[in-house]
């Protein structure tokens, strides 16, 4: 079930969905998942400026290179900035002053906007955060309710301030995770709501009604490697939940005699053993014993080696029923 939740933006006059006059905007972010939004409001409005993280080194021979964003940007032969830092970089601020903006945008861009900056804008700054703030502020908020086993999300169109997700709420739509949705399509999903938000909000920035959030809230700290180990004392919707929530990135593993193996599908199933216990070896498949049901590796790929059928991981180490996976 999905709905709109108060406060929303006004109809514009012009009819929503950048169907009114266009803006002067600023738009700030940098990976993949933020180039569509720049896209739409390309589309919709003047864009002047897009402003990305800096150029970073990549791929085995660490070549410095542009994020997503940048890259679009160019494509798209918007004006480009990649400042270092934002707080006291006063040739920044004099270039964005100079620009007379009506607002900015900011879509995952990784970084604090500072108050000298965030005032520049006529109407200052709209973030877009998919989640339901005060819910899950910070860097990963659908994967941390993707691990944490949320059965509802959604999406937040906030006006930026200083601190870390907590300026004022514009909108926010409600919806249920399903069931077997990743991070990667969770996020698209609410990215792709969001911007439809976002564009009702830039049609109606004179009318804009803002509602403070509370002091506290939770937060979503960004993914590190060991947040993929499976735990297989936890529970097999846990780790189910786990396994989704760190897709991409770091993606799920376990340690079996000391070398890693990547778990690149798995599912909960029924079974009962010592969590980490082998239960079960089909032909393509290995059934795992954990605290509260079962999981089956599907496709996995050892360290140093190809992806394969997790049975064929677990012939070629030997591995039956009544085996544990040790670290």
């Amino acid at each position: 079930m999905e709905n709109q939740e108060a406060p929303s933006p006004s109809p514009a006059g012009g009819g929503g969905l950048g169907g009114g006059s266009k803006r002067r905007i600023a738009f700030f972010g940098s990976p993949a998942w933020a180039v569509p939004v720049l896209e739409a409001l390309h589309q919709h409005h003047d864009v002047l400026l897009v402003v990305t993280q800096p150029d970073k080194p990549a791929g085995r021979g660490l070549k410095l290179t542009e994020c997503p964003v940048a890259q679009r940007a160019n494509q798209l032969g918007l004006r480009l900035l990649k400042p270092k830092k934002l707080k006291g970089n006063e040739e920044f601020l004099a270039a964005l002053t100079s620009l007379n903006l009506d607002a900015a945008v900011t879509a995952a861009y990784g970084k604090l906007i500072p108050a000298e900056v965030l005032d520049v804008p006529h109407f200052g700054f709209l973030n877009l955060h998919p989640s339901l703030l005060p819910k899950y502020r910070g860097a990963a908020p659908v994967q941390r309710t993707l691990i944490n086993g949320e059965t509802e999300t959604g999406v937040t169109i906030m006006k930026t301030d200083a601190g870390m997700d907590t300026g004022p709420i514009i909108s926010q739509w409600r919806t249920a995770v399903l069931p077997d949705e990743d991070a990667v399509q969770l996020s698209e999903r609410l990215r792709d709501k969001g911007t439809e938000m976002l564009l009702e909000a830039m049609d109606s920035l004179e009318r804009l009604a803002f509602a403070p959030q509370p002091s506290q809230g939770t937060l979503a700290p960004l993914l590190s490697k060991e947040d993929g180990r499976i735990r297989w004392t936890d529970s097999s919707n846990e780790i189910y939940n786990r396994y989704r929530g760190v897709q991409p990135w770091p993606g799920s593993w376990f340690l079996h005699q000391g070398k890693r193996v990547k778990v690149l599908a798995l599912r909960p199933t029924e079974g009962r053993g010592h969590p980490g216990e082998v239960i079960g070896l089909g032909s393509e498949t290995v059934d795992v014993a954990t605290r509260a049901g079962a999981v089956q590796l599907k496709v996995v790929q050892p360290e140093g080696r190809q992806t394969m059928p997790a049975a064929s991981w677990a012939r070629g180490q030997r591995l039956a029923a009544g085996t544990l996976l040790t670290s």
